[in-house]
């Protein structure tokens, strides 16, 4: 991953990027500035104030970890439950529907519950992104193909400017509507913390396939004709 992170093509189930966080600069650096500082003052200490004190800032230290494990796991739970749900055929519905964000390049706004009853292929991309290149020609394609059978493909921004996502739909001619997730809350809401990800909903608005990781070869094509054929 990089800059807040795209996923490599070989990535199935990539890195979650807070988990190399510590190394930023919440990290090692502000660590060891603190832990200094708390030795000095412990030197300081005698012999029976430091028996209170060091058990102390274990404690202290515990907490704080259990705490990052606990923000980690809550976040990661999204995630995991709708690939689980996924994968078990027990399809979801599309979190965050009645969401409007407003449209890239245009005025007004788009939501996936404008959308029901249309099969969508969400896309969550950014223009710093090099396998969101890679896969923008089979996007583009597949949407040429959905717009004959009353479907699309919805791009979404992920940490990006407006600027440069134009850009990016312009140099790779994208066709099909793209929304601007600027708080980066319906992103969360599918349990997205990196780039690209792509998930297919179907006329229901239920999530009925997914991948977070680049896309290549015909997946994409062959889910969205089974998905066609199961809703004719």
């Amino acid at each position: 991953m990089s800059r807040g992170g795209y996923k490599a093509t070989t990535d199935v189930r990539p890195v979650d990027p807070r988990a190399i966080a510590p190394t930023n600069c919440t990290g090692t650096g502000a660590q060891s500035a603190v832990t200094t500082k708390a030795a000095r003052k412990l030197a300081y200490y005698s012999p029976s104030m430091r028996r209170f004190a060091i058990p102390a800032v274990a404690l202290a230290v515990a907490a704080a970890l259990l705490a990052l494990l606990a923000f980690g796991v809550a976040h990661q739970g999204t995630s995991s439950s709708i690939d689980a749900s996924v994968a078990s055929g027990q399809f979801p519905m599309a979190p965050a529907a009645g969401t409007k964000l407003p449209l890239l390049g245009a005025a007004g706004t788009e939501s996936l519950a404008n959308l029901r009853g249309k099969i969508v292929v969400l896309n969550v991309f950014a223009s710093w992104c090099q396998p969101c290149v890679a896969e923008a020609p089979i996007l583009e394609q597949e949407e040429r193909q959905l717009v004959k059978n009353n479907a699309t493909v919805l791009g979404v921004t992920y940490l990006d400017n407006s600027s440069d996502s134009e850009q990016f739909v312009q140099q790779h001619g994208i066709t099909y509507p793209v929304i601007r997730d600027v708080s980066g809350n319906f992103v969360k809401s599918f349990g997205t913390d990196g780039v690209p990800e792509t998930f297919v909903i179907n006329r229901q608005g239920r999530i009925v396939a997914l991948r977070r990781y680049q896309l290549a070869g015909n997946w994409l094509q062959q889910t969205v004709s089974r998905i066609l054929t199961q809703s004719t």
